[in-house]
């Protein structure tokens, strides 16, 4: 039996960077109000006209070389993400791509749970034979479809981009506990 491992990570944040005392002059707020309630005290903004897919190809291309690997070995893509590009193509397919992966590339879109939901599915590729290496992303441009003047959700969301490198690893009769577990879904 086939258990992922994780060989790698990857992130991406953009390069702009909104403290909470921006916010003064946008919503009755201040930088004390809403560190008190959430702890927050930046987000990173994409720039203008960069996509979700820009913020995962980085992340993506980030774990692919911690792990030394290269693209044309990856089996499949699962993007986690509530803001896609476009509502097709498939974000997963424009970043899959970029990369130069090789085999099937897909979004999924389930919020907040989005990265837990990939993660499991991953998993479950590999499990069943399916993909032998899987790269979950969860990317996310959120400043896009904000309402900047709801106090109550503006402070909360920022961009950025996170990837992980799933590799399938045999295990034959062992008690290694290496590799994902469990997953309750």
């Amino acid at each position: 039996m086939n258990r992922a491992v994780l060989l790698s990570t990857g992130a991406y944040l953009p390069e702009r960077i909104m403290k909470n005392s921006e916010f003064e002059s946008i919503i009755e707020t201040s930088d004390a109000w809403i560190q008190e309630r959430t702890g927050i005290t930046q987000r990173h903004i994409a720039a203008q006209g960069q996509l979700t897919s820009d913020l995962a190809v980085e992340a993506g291309k980030q774990a692919l070389e911690r792990a030394g690997v290269s693209p044309d070995t990856v089996d499949l893509i699962v993007l986690a993400t509530t803001t896609p590009d476009d509502t097709m193509p498939s974000t997963a397919t424009k970043v899959q791509y970029r990369l130069g992966t090789k085999g099937a590339a897909f979004d999924i879109n389930a919020a907040c749970s989005g990265f837990v939901y990939a993660m499991t599915i991953a998993n479950n590729f590999i499990i069943a034979g399916s993909a032998k290496r899987v790269l979950v992303i969860g990317a996310e441009t959120y400043s896009r479809i904000l309402d900047w003047s709801d106090r109550g959700t503006c402070i909360l969301f920022g961009d950025g981009a996170a990837a992980v490198l799933l590799d399938a690893q045999a295990q034959a009769g062992t008690n290694d506990d290496k590799g994902v577990l469990y997953s309750g879904i």
